[in-house]
């Protein structure tokens, strides 16, 4: 995943989206003001990365599943590396540095699996996200309801995301959580991102309604579009 570092703060890489894992046993009083930490927790763990937010945010969702953490916050950036998409802060923290490096280890290993299902192309990019318990962290980045099935859709250039959208929720039983879009809720990105909840079945079969509409449309514009490990998941 990573080279050997000397560095404390460092736990690891994943090459995908140029994501990094860090820790900060004792964070400087200052800043854990001004970032609006919980007094209980003096460590945090970072997973920052510059493309594909999904992919690290179910991760993380994963991480906090496993251990004593919380999730303190997640960013989603506007990335130009990433084309029509962003790039994410997620900040874990504990009382025990060795929480929060157990979290973003974990948080890591579960990123690059979760990249299966994203794919891309010249024009943008097709990503696609699925759980069937939804934990910490997407309910923070998302607004998922907790300990229910989850899925992430989302397509660029915008217009793809709403063809998805407008599929996904007349495939299945879905409740539609939240509708994203270049000017609403999303850092003015050129994507639509929806999310939604319901029964495991029918979020599945809705996510996989949405990619092979998604897919089709890149196709169809001359376009590529590529798993970018080449290992799908959902």
């Amino acid at each position: 995943m990573s080279v050997p570092s000397s560095i404390t703060e460092f736990v690891g890489t994943v090459k995908y989206g140029d994501t990094v894992g860090l820790v900060i046993a004792n964070v400087d009083s200052s800043l854990h003001e001004k970032m609006g930490l919980d007094k209980r927790h003096r460590s945090i763990g970072i997973i920052s990365n510059r493309t594909g937010a999904g992919s690290q945010i179910m991760a993380a969702d994963e991480a906090v599943k496993a251990t004593n953490t919380e999730v303190a916050s997640v960013e989603l950036p506007r990335d130009t590396k990433g084309g029509a998409g962003h790039g994410c802060l997620i900040v874990l923290a504990a009382e025990d540095v060795s929480d929060v490096r157990r979290a973003v280890e974990i948080a890591l290993s579960k990123t690059e699996r979760n990249f299966g299902d994203v794919y891309g192309f010249d024009a943008g990019h097709i990503e696609l996200h699925y759980t069937a318990r939804a934990s910490l962290a997407l309910n923070k980045g998302f607004g998922a309801p907790i300990g229910k099935a989850f899925g992430i859709i989302v397509g660029a250039p915008a217009g793809i995301g709403v063809v998805m959208a407008d599929t996904a929720l007349k495939t299945a039983n879905v409740e539609l959580v939240s509708y994203l879009s270049p000017s609403q809720g999303t850092a003015h990105s050129n994507e639509v991102i929806i999310t939604v909840t319901g029964d495991p079945g029918a979020v599945r079969q809705s996510v996989i309604a949405a990619r092979k509409v998604g897919l089709s449309i890149a196709r169809s514009m001359g376009q590529n579009p590529v798993s970018t490990t080449g290992k799908p998941y959902i």
